[in-house]
């Protein structure tokens, strides 16, 4: 059912839940219909380290979804990420052939770009178009028809791990999902906490995931760098667990329920309750012991993501700032101390935007990526569509993971 093109399935393979977002078109506008969430314990740091617990939580995920829409999933749209997806920018440049651009020309000058020597264990994943310069004329978005000689391109290139990718597919492909397309952790959040003016006057987004911290920034309308960095509230909740001496699931829940970023808005007298580990009977603590514990680790996680932004030459041109999303985003007091750690620069929570149906349910951080995975296909969906009818070629440099993912499951399967 969710062949038929008025639905889109998408599945963030998270490092703490796998993510199953259900959204139907119509009247030109998307809906979310379904949600589907479930704990992940086969992965780490983005990565399958168990096939078998992967393939279970994306099942179950699938069937809450399944159960919400009322439709049967059997395909999606799908997360990728972790330490291995490495990124950089090129250039490609060709001659006009008829004095005029055309889309071949743009075609060729993406290609050009594309030629670069990558280690044989990798695979691009993303090839994403930044500016374009015919002769001496740059910031051009969009080429088509101008006249000239030379046509330059400017691109983000983004790769990874052949075999970590593989594994995602195979798990998708066991659970009965074939995939679509695979869309990189931060370009998907994007789409859905992002505005176009964000993007256009500079902005970086920060997706704080369970075993990763995911950086994208963008500046006039594209995007400029990409990185990884790995930690994120996975490390909040070991800090915890081992600083309260409590089991790393009561640390979660701890963390989820009382977190804290930033110890100065703690109310003095605030307490909580901490189970305690072996049958010991459940502790009461100053709610300022927990924030001191979280303060340092976030505030650690903050200044690795800035030193990355600095190193990515970008500082001084994020006029809109930070959006931070993610499930660590919704920690208390985190918004304040990233403002501190990045320099004054304006932070604030990325939330879902730009669908409809059960616009409550997905209002929040943890939602981001999921709800990005449907944005980034439907706002696709013409472009693909031209390339099944044979028609436009334009989006070939960006759109062309389909093809590779079939040589992928070959290898694989």
């Amino acid at each position: 059912m969710v062949k038929n093109e008025d639905v889109i399935v998408g599945v963030d393979i998270g490092t703490t839940k796998i993510c199953v977002i259900v959204a139907k078109v119509s009247d030109d506008k998307l809906n979310i219909v379904g949600i589907g969430s479930h704990p992940s314990t086969g992965l780490r740091k983005g990565v399958v380290v168990n096939m078998d617990s992967t393939i279970n939580s994306i099942k179950k995920a699938v069937q809450e979804a399944e159960l919400m829409a009322g439709i049967k999933i059997n395909s999606c749209i799908a997360s990728i990420g972790g330490p291995h997806i490495k990124s950089f920018n090129s250039n490609g440049v060709v001659a006009i052939k008829e004095k005029e651009v055309r889309e071949y020309d743009i075609l060729r000058a993406i290609d050009a770009a594309k030629a670069v020597a990558i280690p044989a264990d990798r695979q691009i994943l993303h090839v994403i178009p930044q500016e374009y310069i015919v002769d001496d004329q740059d910031g051009i978005k969009d080429p088509l028809g101008i006249q000239g000689v030379r046509l330059e391109v400017k691109v983000h290139i983004i790769t990874g791990n052949i075999s970590a990718a593989q594994n995602i597919l195979k798990c998708l492909k066991v659970a009965g999902l074939e995939v679509e397309d695979l869309i990189v952790n931060q370009l998907a959040s994007s789409e859905a906490t992002l505005s176009p003016e964000e993007k256009e006057i500079g902005v970086a987004l920060i997706d704080i995931g369970g075993g990763t911290s995911d950086l994208a920034i963008f500046s006039n309308g594209s995007v400029k760098y990409t990185s990884i960095i790995p930690f994120g509230g996975n490390n909040i909740t070991n800090d915890i667990a081992i600083g309260l001496r409590t089991p790393l699931e009561e640390a979660e829940k701890i963390k989820k329920k009382h977190g804290c970023a930033f110890s100065a808005i703690v109310g003095p007298s605030e307490t909580i309750e901490v189970p305690s580990v072996g049958g010991r009977k459940p502790r009461v603590l100053m709610k300022k012991t927990l924030s001191d514990i979280i303060e340092p680790r976030v505030e650690e996680i903050g200044r690795i993501i800035y030193e990355e932004i600095k190193k990515s030459g970008t500082e001084k041109i994020l006029a809109s700032g930070a959006v931070i999303t993610g499930g660590t985003a919704n920690l208390e007091g985190i918004v304040e101390l990233l403002e501190n750690v990045f320099n004054n620069m304006p932070v604030r929570k990325g939330y879902p935007q730009g669908v409809g149906g059960l616009v409550d349910v997905i209002n929040n951080p943890i939602y981001a990526t999921g709800v990005g995975l449907v944005l980034y296909e439907y706002r696709h969906m013409n472009e693909k569509k031209k390339q099944k009818k044979g028609g436009s070629k334009f989006f070939a440099g960006t759109r062309n993971l389909f093809s590779r993912m079939k040589m992928w499951f070959k290898e694989t399967f």
